[in-house]
């Protein structure tokens, strides 16, 4: 089957490290939407991280934000779905972690990704690019408030321990009800029961009436490599971390190389 959606990460895949997007990148997703492809960026990010970006890519259309719980369309504002971390499971998962791991903190990302209700004391270990936002607008709340309500994307963070190190301690809880990922930012992401960016891009495919076969994806991370493995055309980076390479179909070259620009151009000549 021919090739009718392109589904691209962005951190670490499409952006360049210095987070631009590069003359060759744009041509070439420009030369893709002339071609009737549709180009969707499916992205940890939040819609107001995507729109910092839009202009210098051509976004215009559907966005898979929050590692896929949330499909938006950035020019009309409409929302396709947005799945929650229900309140209960989350509270459950905080009050048993922070046991377990003195010291994790947590946030709690909601509202269609604007409002960001951060545990008192995680501002001071944030830097603007982990979430794109300032931390001295985080706010410092207790946990309670935190809490309070469903979250599109759930933060665990620990002043020194890595998403890696507190990954095996979060699943060591055995608790049900969300799925948990990370995307080489410092804390682990906790999404609703069965969340992934594939989970995501299944249900706009279903929307637009395009195949899983008629997919083409770039990613690098961890939490893409649920998408990379559910493409038709799953292509991991230069630069990818080991399981998303291991996920995905074949190699391209790095985010700073224009390794999506090079797999785009060959398709479309």
């Amino acid at each position: 089957m021919p090739i009718r959606l392109i589904a691209t990460d962005l951190d670490g895949t499409l952006l360049r490290s210095d987070l631009s997007v590069s003359p060759r990148t744009r041509t070439t997703l420009d030369a893709a939407r002339r071609a009737g492809l549709h180009v969707v960026p499916v992205t940890a990010r939040q819609p107001r991280g995507v729109r910092r970006i839009a202009e210098a890519a051509g976004f215009t259309g559907w966005a898979l934000c929050g590692n896929g719980a949330h499909g938006v369309h950035l020019g009309t504002g409409e929302t396709l779905f947005a799945a929650h971390v229900e309140s209960d499971v989350q509270r459950a998962l905080a009050v048993a972690l922070a046991a377990r791991v003195p010291g994790t903190l947590f946030v709690s990302v909601r509202e269609g990704g604007e409002v960001f209700v951060a545990q008192a004391g995680y501002a001071q270990l944030a830097h603007f690019e982990d979430h794109k936002r300032e931390p001295a607008d985080m706010g410092a709340h207790d946990l309670d408030a935190v809490l309070a309500e469903p979250s599109l994307k759930f933060i665990v963070r620990h002043p020194t321990l890595t998403p890696r190190d507190l990954l095996p301690e979060l699943r060591a809880l055995g608790l049900p009800g969300f799925a948990v990922t990370h995307s080489g930012a410092p804390f682990l992401e906790v999404l609703a029961e069965g969340v992934s960016k594939a989970w995501g891009l299944t249900r706009l495919c279903a929307h637009l009436g395009v195949q899983r076969e008629e997919v083409l994806a770039f990613g690098d991370a961890p939490n893409d490599a649920e998408m990379l493995a559910w493409a038709g055309r799953g292509v991991a980076m230069a630069n990818a971390d080991p399981e998303a390479r291991d996920a995905a179909g074949e190699m391209t070259a790095s985010n700073d190389d224009d390794g999506v620009a090079r797999v785009i151009e060959a398709l479309l000549a």
